[in-house]
């Protein structure tokens, strides 16, 4: 396994803690970059170290930074997005929980950059200890002078808001945790403007992953070429990569951008659970387009999966050996994404339900063939024409899942097996629609 970086403290006990944190080199970096880089210093570093959005997107971070207008008479906003609710992905839950003082020098030295004096962390609602662990390290840096009206002494001051979201996944996308965070309904906005010149309280705001913002402590301790070498070309540093099903080691694991997808699963997570044969994986958490068995060797990078006709996403890494029954996970993946549509725009509110209604259909045993170019037909009709990809992300699961297994969908309509599926639903007492 490579170099611990963004994962160093996660298995030493009290890490959260700035007694433990400090000891640890928590701040050394801010200390010597606050004053003494100039802001485009900053920025111009972590554009050449190649650290793309460890969100989803993946779009440079440093590019984005330089968004901000020069000349703007607003203040400006850095927001963090923690509300990982993706199904499949914990990775940021880790740094949230287990070493967040890493995170709180990544803020300081990323707003330090983009002038910005005011960030704010939006928290998962459900994230409970992360949250406490995050919300009593902000108070440890306060106390100590790391946060507040002088930084370190140095004049620069940065105040740092802790705001828990209230459990909706759409909240996830940049501009409905905008809303929210105004105290608005989780809607997307339609863009442009763009948060960078219309953001937050409408001033100017850069909005980052998590791990994304804990990158950048190590990047200007070590420099760009070092964290452009970590990783494959285009894809600087290490990824946190959240690794759950059919596996014998399922967790998190740090490894470097570009890391195959078969060593992920053989190599570092130990192969398939029970010696079993691989099916599917899916990469990039549940919006991500399905893999099959003989299509694992892909590096697991932004261009290496957009390449194979997927994304890399939240990096959760979900692994499904050949017990696993493919219209079950398309009911699960249809189920969530209609519960979890915010309902603005048509196509995504109607086709996310009528999508989980066929399934639905097909899962109890009482759908026809029919139905699964129905879906398709669905999926087609949602993708590109929506506010924000929630519709897409809801459509690319649909998609990959009756494209590479219709003939296992097809027998499960013919063969009649959801007869039995409805029976033990209707047994349990559980209701589908």
């Amino acid at each position: 396994m490579s170099e611990a970086i963004l994962s160093r403290n996660f298995n030493i006990p009290d890490a959260h803690k700035l007694s433990v944190a400090e000891p640890r080199g928590a701040y050394e970096t801010a200390r010597k970059v606050i004053g003494a880089l100039k802001p485009e210093e900053v920025t111009n570093t972590v554009l050449a170290s190649n650290l793309r959005g460890l969100g989803g997107a993946g779009f440079p971070t440093g590019k984005k930074w330089q968004f901000i207008p020069k000349d703007s008479k607003k203040p400006v906003y850095l927001v963090i997005n923690a509300d990982e609710g993706e199904p499949g992905t914990c990775k940021d839950r880790y740094i949230l929980e287990k070493d967040p003082h890493q995170l709180i020098e990544g803020i300081l030295i990323s707003a330090y950059a983009i002038g910005s004096h005011k960030a704010y962390i939006y928290i998962r609602g459900e994230y409970v200890l992360p949250y406490r662990n995050l919300q009593s390290a902000v108070d440890e840096a306060y106390a100590k002078g790391y946060l507040g009206k002088s930084v370190f002494g140095s004049g620069y001051a940065m105040d740092l808001v802790v705001h828990r979201g209230a459990g909706a996944y759409i909240c996830g996308e940049e501009t409905s945790l905008l809303n929210s965070l105004e105290g608005k309904r989780g809607y997307p906005r339609l863009k442009p403007p763009f948060p960078a010149i219309v953001g937050l309280f409408g001033c100017p705001t850069i909005i980052n992953n998590v791990e994304t913002i804990a990158c950048v402590p190590h990047i200007l301790k070590n420099g760009a070429a070092w964290f452009t070498a970590l990783g494959s070309p285009g894809n600087g540093g290490t990824h946190l990569f959240s690794v759950s099903g059919h596996v014998e080691k399922p967790g998190v694991y740090e490894l470097p951008m570009g890391v195959p997808l078969r060593d992920l699963i053989y190599k570092y997570a130990g192969g398939v659970k029970g010696g079993r044969a691989l099916k599917a994986v899916i990469p990039g958490g549940m919006s991500a387009k399905i893999l099959k068995a003989d299509e694992i060797d892909v590096k697991m990078d932004y261009d290496g999966l957009k390449a194979a006709g997927t994304m890399l996403g939240s990096a959760g890494v979900m692994v499904m050996d050949e017990t696993v029954c493919m219209v079950k996970m398309l009911y699960y993946a249809t189920k969530f994404f209609s519960h979890e549509s915010c309902g603005q725009c048509s196509p995504c509110r109607e086709g996310t339900g009528w999508a989980h209604k066929l399934v639905t259909r097909i899962y109890r045993g009482e759908g026809s063939v029919k139905d699964l170019d129905t879906l398709l037909t669905i999926a087609r009709n949602m993708e590109g024409r929506t506010i924000c990809v929630f519709a897409d992300a809801a459509a690319w699961p649909i998609q990959s899942y009756i494209t590479k297994f219709r003939a296992e969908f097809e027998d499960y309509i013919v063969s009649g097996r959801g007869k039995a599926v409805a029976a033990e639903l209707e047994a349990a007492g559980a209701h589908a629609h």
